[in-house]
């Protein structure tokens, strides 16, 4: 028996990566997170599957679930939104998993950001512009961030800043960061990104949160700062320049 954590994408059903899919076609209870993951995205389970949003529980009650089916030697699908790796809440399973020696895998899926990206058409490191990309968030109802996670602290670096679980810090996280961006740098937000209810706004600093007042967005949407989002890099990739020696170039002349 074995527990998959599957990453089941911003939300599209389409985004969902084949793995995932098939494992959920095939594994008896499928537990997700029924606050965030859209039935289309787990209707791929079978008639007779197990399906069970996870949305009321508490730890304790999910890994009892989990225990239960593995008990009954029946594989799970616990389905998660996004890729597994970011604020997913996978690592206390895990940790409750181990503890009991029940096997668990983890299927990765696509991440919010990249979604997100995807929707305003933009690269997120640009040459000469920015070249790291932070994904982080606010504490608000969450937990504390660790000491040195400052917003300001990683705004100093000049990354490009992608923001979770934030959408209703807007204008603070306005607030803090023009003193060091500018408030003329861009921001933009995007809500439900891949969703058919997507919605997609652009701006700046200066202007990004009352833009989320007016279109009334609250929740589900990423947060990003930063200079590369204007999508003008300073200087081309050394990629594709015809002078940069590649160790592959695949070409015959």
């Amino acid at each position: 028996m074995t527990v998959y954590f599957i990453g089941a994408g911003p939300g599209a059903p389409d985004l969902l990566t084949i793995r995932g899919r098939d494992l959920i076609a095939r594994c008896p209870l499928c537990l997700y997170a029924g606050s965030i993951v859209p039935e289309a995205v787990v209707a791929h389970a079978p008639p007779g599957t197990r399906l069970i949003s996870s949305a009321p529980f508490s730890l304790p009650e999910i890994v009892d679930l989990l225990a239960e089916a593995d008990g009954r030697g029946e594989d799970v699908a616990r389905v998660h939104s996004g890729d597994p790796a970011i604020f997913s809440a996978i690592g206390e399973q895990i940790e409750a998993l181990n503890a009991r020696g029940i096997a668990y895998e983890i299927v990765p899926g696509v991440p919010a950001y990249a979604a997100g990206a995807a929707a305003l058409a933009r690269e997120l490191t640009l040459p000469g512009i920015a070249q790291s990309l932070v994904l982080t968030r606010t504490s608000k109802r969450s937990s504390p961030m660790p000491e040195g996670e400052e917003l300001e602290a990683f705004a100093r670096t000049g990354a490009t800043l992608a923001l979770h679980l934030s959408a209703k810090a807007v204008r603070e996280i306005a607030e803090r960061l023009a003193p060091i961006y500018g408030a003329d740098c861009p921001a933009a937000m995007v809500f439900n990104a891949s969703r058919d209810d997507e919605m997609v706004l652009t701006g700046t600093l200066d202007d990004i949160a009352d833009q989320a007042r007016r279109a009334g967005i609250s929740r589900m949407a990423m947060i990003y700062v930063g200079r590369a989002l204007a999508g003008i890099p300073a200087r081309n990739s050394a990629l594709y320049d015809a002078e940069h020696q590649r160790l592959y170039k695949g070409r015959k002349d």
